[in-house]
């Protein structure tokens, strides 16, 4: 049986197999007995929602990150009509994306340095997410430009849409 010491700060360190005094089975000695426990999966693991959410061993998984940069027409639009019919298409298609399950997360930024809104996108894959985010207007209009990154993150993020509605009062623009 492999055992693992169990810390409070460090999660699990070492097998117990390298510590001195273990017995010829692979038991630990009775004095450490009592800090050592088989590995398992801790208390209130979910392994059907861990599946379903796409979890590895850690309950994170694969996405891709995408930085919604001011672009090069942002200024030059400033037809308020023709700018609020963008955004009108913007926060459409990501409503879209979501329902969709590719949109895990999305959100305004403060605009430093020209950041003004992220994506987490339900990919790993830059050129797929690449994609999805070229369909939304204010990207095609110029609008934002956007960086990508590979991210690693709580498989738990994946669960936002489906709570988000239950805390949400009123939606965008009302």
């Amino acid at each position: 049986m492999h055992f693992a010491i169990r810390s409070a700060s460090a999660g699990l360190l070492c097998c117990a197999a390298i510590l001195p005094g273990c017995t010829a089975t692979g038991e630990p000695p009775p004095e450490v007995a009592p800090i050592l426990a088989p590995i398992s999966a801790p208390a209130g693991y979910d392994a059907a929602l861990a599946e379903r959410l796409g979890a590895d061993d850690l309950g994170m998984r694969a996405y891709v990150l995408a930085i919604l940069m001011t672009g090069p027409q942002d200024a030059a639009l400033t037809d308020k009509d023709a700018r609020a019919e963008i955004f009108r298409g913007h926060f459409a298609n990501m409503e879209r994306l979501a329902a969709e399950g590719k949109l895990v997360l999305a959100g305004p930024m403060g605009g430093e340095d020209g950041r003004r809104g992220l994506f987490i996108l339900n990919t790993p894959d830059i050129e797929t997410a690449q994609q999805w985010v070229a369909t939304d207007p204010s990207v095609e209009a110029g609008v934002f430009t956007v960086a990508y990154s590979k991210y690693y993150g709580s498989a738990a993020l994946m669960l936002i849409n489906d709570v988000h509605p239950t805390i949400q009062k009123k939606g965008i623009g009302e």
